[in-house]
């Protein structure tokens, strides 16, 4: 047989745990062999990370990688969320630098076409290079003066979706005489990055130590921005998928330096202004990526409030010591920021609730930890309009303001049919409508009558149909009205209705309470007019008797 098929006493892959090591695909410089498969675990010391580059590569090319491949984790190969790339062809992978002290490499061959393979060295690097990596000159990136062992170790290509930089021995003072290189990009959309921390020499033009962001990959793109001193650079976010950052020190006068987090701006951090919307984990539904955090804010105008609809959910499980969600997890905070009230956290896999906020702005913040990726979540929101609804033994009276639905016109806010559409009274829409109308009907819940109608709001555009349901309840006999939510972001995903304003009050400002109980002023007329008839009955009835 053809030695390449059946290769005799071939060996490969294995744990590495020296300091630094060496290894290739089988035969190399040959050509590798068929159908083979080759994992290599790297292990130095806990507290290190792992810097794998390539001095060699050339495997079978396709466009997505489907014959020959080699794979990088970031920690065990068994965990998908570890996965920092996979290779073919003729160009090599970026150097890496893992996020702890464990690297896996695996190799992959078919049974059709053999390429000579690829070499590849490692070494143990120091725990501040977590994000960082120094990389030769020949490969564009470099720190002089300091050899890619030290701590003084920086720059890198990032390719992950969110991540985390800081300058040289941060948050002790940078070293001088540096210069690091970190390019982000490969996530597939615009890159967001965000300075935590800032302090550097300042000057005139920024021309001793500073910070320089650019456009792209490379200098040639434009510049962003160039910045010193103690003021904190603005948010900065690129047109591309790629960015540079670039940080220079003189020869003397230092300061701390900084701290920086990117993220991918399509998949991990977004802001939702519209009156519904879905959105999803990073990769959904095929597994997270390890080391995110993620961020999505719904901010709906003022007097609205957010209601969130678990539609999917898989995260890594409670930890069995704690009991809590201590490893991968799900928040949502009230009112846009994580200084907010904690509406809930979660992981696993569960069915959930939905979920109300109590003010027009939400925030959910996913963090996943280096190991163990699931399918992660999806999501759907639908804003809630206030509203105040009441009732009298005959009548509905529901009231929004128009602030909160200016786009429309009062023709798309009705009751049970369009003839009975809202009217536009200072500023509210109105509908006042007695019982025997608008599509109203009698039914009997938990043995108590009660009348029940529903509201409609049109928010349609063109040809896309958008109609918000609201069932209106009152229960004429103690004249208390409620209002649920009965189809909003996908009717057939809210089956199960729930409460989302028992009654809210409304005077010129958001007043949200949690019953309302209206005075029906013809029962009072009706009532003194009893007790005044009563009254005469009785001073009649005393002036027969004194005649």
């Amino acid at each position: 047989s053809h030695p390449l098929l059946c290769p005799p006493g071939i060996k490969c892959g294995g744990v590495l745990s020296a300091p630094s090591g060496n290894f290739s695909s089988p035969n190399f410089p040959g050509l590798y062999p068929y159908e083979t498969e080759c994992t290599w675990l790297i292990v130095v010391a806990e507290g290190s990370s792992v810097l794998l580059s390539f001095s060699h590569f050339e495997l079978e090319y396709h466009d997505t990688c489907a014959y020959d491949y080699l794979q990088v984790y970031n920690g065990a190969a068994q965990d998908q969320g570890n996965l920092l790339g996979t290779f073919c062809g003729h160009s090599p992978p970026p150097p890496f630098s893992s996020a702890w002290h464990v690297m896996a490499v695996v190799f992959r061959s078919d049974r059709h076409v053999a390429k000579h393979g690829f070499a590849a060295a490692y070494k143990k690097g120091s725990r501040e290079v977590w994000w960082s990596l120094c990389i030769h000159p020949a490969v564009l990136f470099h720190c002089p003066h300091h050899p890619c062992l030290l701590a003084d170790a920086c720059g890198g290509q990032l390719t992950g979706l969110s991540g985390e930089i800081t300058s040289p021995r941060y948050p002790e003072s940078y070293p001088n005489d540096a210069e690091c290189r970190w390019s982000i990009g490969g996530a597939g959309g615009p890159l967001t990055l965000v300075f935590a921390d800032f302090q550097m020499e300042g000057g005139q033009g920024c021309g001793f130590d500073y910070v320089a962001l650019f456009d792209g990959p490379t200098v040639a793109a434009p510049r962003l921005g160039r910045y010193c001193g103690s003021a904190r650079p603005p948010r900065t976010i690129s047109s591309s998928p790629h960015l540079l950052i670039i940080f220079k020190s003189d020869f003397n006068i230092g300061g701390r330096g900084f701290k920086a987090h990117f993220y991918s701006a399509g998949e991990c951090q977004e802001v939702f202004t519209t009156i519904k919307g879905n959105f999803s984990s990073p990769q959904y539904p095929n597994f997270y990526p390890n080391n995110l955090k993620c961020q999505w804010s719904i901010q709906l105008p003022p007097g609205y409030r957010v209601k969130i609809f678990f539609l999917d959910m898989e995260l890594e499980g409670r930890s069995s010591l704690t009991g809590g969600c201590d490893y991968d997890h799900l928040s949502a905070f009230d009112g846009g920021t994580e200084n907010g009230s904690l509406l809930g956290q979660w992981c696993g896999r569960e069915s959930l609730a939905p979920v109300t906020s109590h003010s027009n702005r939400l925030l959910l913040v996913l963090h996943t930890d280096r190991n163990t990726a699931k399918r992660g979540f999806s999501i759907s929101y639908v804003g809630v309009v206030p509203m105040n609804v009441s009732c009298t033994r005959t009548d509905f009276h529901i009231q929004i303001p128009v602030q909160a639905l200016a786009q429309l016109e009062r023709n798309r806010i009705y009751l049970g049919t369009p003839s009975c559409a809202a009217q536009v009274v200072g500023r509210n829409f109105k509908i006042h409508t007695r019982f025997d109308t608008c599509g109203t009907e009698s039914q009997r819940r938990n043995n108590t009558s009660v009348i029940v109608s529903t509201l409609y709001i049109d928010f349609s555009v063109g040809d896309q149909e958008d109609i918000h349901q609201y069932e209106v309840q009152c229960e004429p006999k103690r004249k208390e009205a409620s209002v649920t939510l009965i189809a909003g972001p996908d009717p057939s995903r809210l089956s199960q209705a729930e409460n989302l304003v028992d009654a809210q009050q409304w005077e010129g400002e958001e007043i949200y309470a949690r019953e309302i109980k209206s005075q029906d002023t013809s029962d009072i007329v009706f009532i003194s007019i009893c007790i005044l008839a009563g009254l005469l009955m009785v001073i009649a009835v005393v002036g027969l008797v004194l005649l």
